[in-house]
């Protein structure tokens, strides 16, 4: 690098709001619980706030009662400076099947209207047909597109391939990339190999996305930076580390005195993490200590260390877990056999759970709808041919030929159909609730159900409450949603988290 490459400070991006309480508290941090920081928040000077996508629109809904896109009003009214950035899987959206074009569209210019700045997309196998048309519609919006390319490594994951994938992202317009490892497995060399290489060979920027899960992630993060990496993403304790990015002080402390450590207050970034320490204190049903620590399973596993966590529970489940061994030996098997996927949502749980069938039941006798679609090629190109055995056994078990087309192109536009399902089930039928009916139906469902029940809850408490009102507390059921009930005792409140089990 020259002298001048390397006086270019460094930008930091932040993921507490997305990717931090995702990765080490099973994203269930509220919006009322991120409301009070949004302002220090705005003020550090990051380069992004990741606030939105991944899995935050799924739990939000289905677990606080939460509607998605009033979520990303609020924090875009508190954090008005500062752009705001999401995670989106492409053809997938945010969920784990492919859906058409219109909705697609719809819900980048949805996202684009309520404030987001810069979606970050990204496809499971690395098939960059399947993040065309969420890269057009960004780049219709106005809005920032940021190509991902998702590590992984297997015989056929090389640096110069990724290279090349970056150069694709580049000549489809998009204005960056980001080389994203979901399981924070990429060696510090190969980080660096990449980098070097994606800056001699692109224009647009480089943004380096890891975890900390095996304790590689700020190592990694350096090499990248010694290569010329434009941006890294961070995150705070205690929503860091572990299974989550490196902490934002702790890159800090790493690059102190490099000519590209660039400069953000740490009295903020000690008053983020005081604030943060009580949210996760408030979450503590939902964190775990075997996620906060290095955890070298995943070097040897070669999988997610969030797939490493979940799976040990699943397997607890299923009366398997002495033999958890010979389920994870079982896993490159299944990924070779499809492919050499990479392990991202949602392609880490589906081989996940063939690997366990396959345990279970013997190799392909009991082979899951979602693994056989991705041998007949419904979910995109793999990196590597499939096994033809494999995908024999899948086009006998469903009566589906293969394809080699876009996946998109088989599916019809749904947008209309949407907005009529809505309507005839009296819920609203915006452009908003079009997206979110098209993948979580039961749940927005559920959600407007439950918008009817506070005014049966308050009556019911009143009248409870009524015979004895000179011994005991008034109590009024006051939620805007059935599963957050706003409790008013004694001129007090008490705000409940009512949970569906």
């Amino acid at each position: 690098m020259t002298v001048e490459e390397m006086s270019e400070k460094l930008i930091f991006n932040n993921t507490v709001l997305r990717d931090g309480h995702q990765s080490l508290a099973a994203t269930r941090m509220q919006t009322s619980q991120m409301l009070p920081i949004l302002e220090t928040l705005d003020n550090m000077g990051f380069g992004a706030l990741e606030t939105w996508g991944g899995a935050t629109i799924d739990a939000g809904l289905r677990f606080l009662g939460e509607f998605p896109f009033d979520r990303l009003d609020a924090i875009k009214k508190g954090t008005p400076k500062t752009p705001h950035m999401m995670l989106l899987r492409g053809q997938n959206i945010v969920q784990y099947a492919n859906f058409p074009d219109d909705v697609v569209e719809t819900f980048v210019l949805m996202s684009a209207r309520h404030g987001m700045d810069i979606f970050r997309i990204f496809d499971a196998l690395n098939d960059m047909r399947n993040i065309e048309t969420a890269v057009k519609a960004v780049k219709k919006a106005g809005k920032h597109a940021q190509g991902v390319i998702c590590y992984t490594s297997s015989p056929v994951h090389t640096i110069e391939k990724f290279i090349e994938q970056g150069e694709e992202i580049e000549a489809m317009g998009c204005d960056s990339i980001c080389i994203k490892d979901m399981a924070g497995l990429i060696p510090p060399q190969v980080a660096y190999d990449i980098v070097k290489g994606l800056k001699e060979r692109v224009k647009i920027p480089l943004v380096l996305h890891t975890h900390e899960t095996a304790g590689l992630g700020a190592t990694t993060y350096y090499a990248g930076i010694e290569a010329g990496v434009d941006a890294i993403d961070t995150s705070i304790i205690p929503f860091a580390n572990g299974t989550g990015q490196p902490d934002t002080v702790r890159m800090l402390s790493i690059l102190e005195g490099h000519p590209r450590c660039p400069k953000y207050s740490i009295e903020d970034l000690q008053t983020l993490r005081e604030h943060f320490q009580k949210v996760y204190a408030e979450l503590k049903d939902f964190t775990s200590h075997r996620n906060e620590v290095v955890d070298t399973d995943a070097l040897v596993y070669q999988v997610p260390g969030g797939m490493l966590s979940n799976f040990r529970n699943q397997l607890k489940e299923q009366k398997m877990e002495d033999r958890f061994e010979e389920v994870f030996a079982e896993i490159p098997v299944v990924r070779e056999a499809l492919g050499w996927i990479p392990l991202v949502t949602p392609t880490s749980q589906i081989v996940g759970v063939q690997a366990m069938l396959n345990v279970k039941f013997g190799r392909w006798k009991n082979f899951s709808p979602p693994a056989m679609d991705i041998a007949l090629g419904y979910y995109g190109q793999t990196p590597a041919p499939v096994d033809p055995e494999v995908r024999k056994i899948a086009a006998q078990k469903t009566g589906k030929e293969p394809i080699t087309c876009r996946p998109a192109d088989m599916i019809k536009p749904r947008m209309d159909t949407l907005r009529k399902d809505l309507a005839e089930a009296g819920m609203p039928s915006d452009d908003e609730h079009c997206v979110i009916y098209a993948m979580f139906p039961q749940e927005l469902t559920k959600y407007y159900q439950a918008k009817k029940e506070p005014k049966q809850s308050a009556s019911a408490a009143t009248a409870a409450s009524a015979p004895a009102a000179d011994k005991a507390p008034a109590a009024t059921a006051t939620a805007g949603s059935g599963r957050q009930l706003r409790l008013h005792v004694n001129g007090k409140q008490y705000d409940v988290g009512v949970e569906e089990l």
